[in-house]
């Protein structure tokens, strides 16, 4: 699996993700620059975490206008692998590779800390590794990851099963108290309409090793590793 971490001005979890794929999982990858306009070469694309472009605007608005985001649309809509990692998710929603939109934290806080995710669904390419209702331990790390979008665009993304992972408490129950920025529903992260494309708040690639406090974000790689050896068949 050959992956591509793009790195826009401010990207600063580019490293962790290659960390967790080259150094944990031994797959290949490469650090992939924002003004790129090719990924012929890749099988998987990752938007990582942090403040492209010092989250000027909203956080996201600048980078959906790198030369990289027309390759990048272009190699979701043909069905390429695509994971947007907390800011990387915030940059899909910008390119309309995802709906709604991610506001700031009902608290007006910077939360960083170990959250609980329950898995939604085991179809997207980032979860084939993953049952229905298993609770996953990885670290959250931002201002704005609250959530947000229109009653219909909400429902649609309910009904159409887009939903993949939601705060929840240790056991899986979806809670209040579980909720760590007010997400509507404790939407963690979704999928676009095919499952090719997952964008989430939580950092899976800080979650890689047992000495960072839990190996549940390898779910995520595994299941893209798998997903694309489906393809190879």
């Amino acid at each position: 699996m050959n992956t591509g971490i793009v790195v826009f001005p401010g990207t600063w979890s580019d490293r962790d993700c290659a960390h967790a794929l080259s150094d944990v999982l031994g797959q290949p990858a490469r650090y992939v620059d924002h003004r790129e306009e090719r990924l012929d070469d890749l099988d998987l694309v990752i938007l990582p975490g942090g403040f492209s472009y010092g989250d000027y605007l909203r956080c996201g608005a600048i980078a959906r206008f790198a030369p990289v985001m027309e390759a990048v649309t272009d190699f979701a809509n043909r069905g390429g692998l695509v994971l947007g990692i907390c800011n990387g998710f915030q940059i899909l929603q910008e390119a309309r590779l995802l709906p709604g939109a991610l506001l700031r934290n009902a608290s007006c806080e910077f939360r960083c800390e170990w959250v609980n995710l329950r898995v939604e669904q085991s179809e997207s390419a980032f979860t084939l590794d993953c049952r229905p209702g298993q609770v996953l331990r990885i670290p959250i790390s931002h201002g704005e990851g609250n959530f947000f979008a229109d009653p219909q665009t909400l429902e649609a993304i309910e009904r159409n099963g887009q939903v993949v992972f939601r705060y929840c408490a240790p056991d899986g129950r979806v809670t209040a108290e579980s909720n760590p920025n007010g997400s509507l529903g404790n939407i963690a992260g979704i999928a676009n309409a095919h499952g090719n494309v997952v964008g989430l708040m939580p950092h899976p690639e800080r979650a890689c090793e047992d000495l960072l406090g839990s190996t549940d974000g390898l779910a995520l790689f595994r299941s893209a590793i798998h997903a694309l050896d489906r393809v190879a068949v």
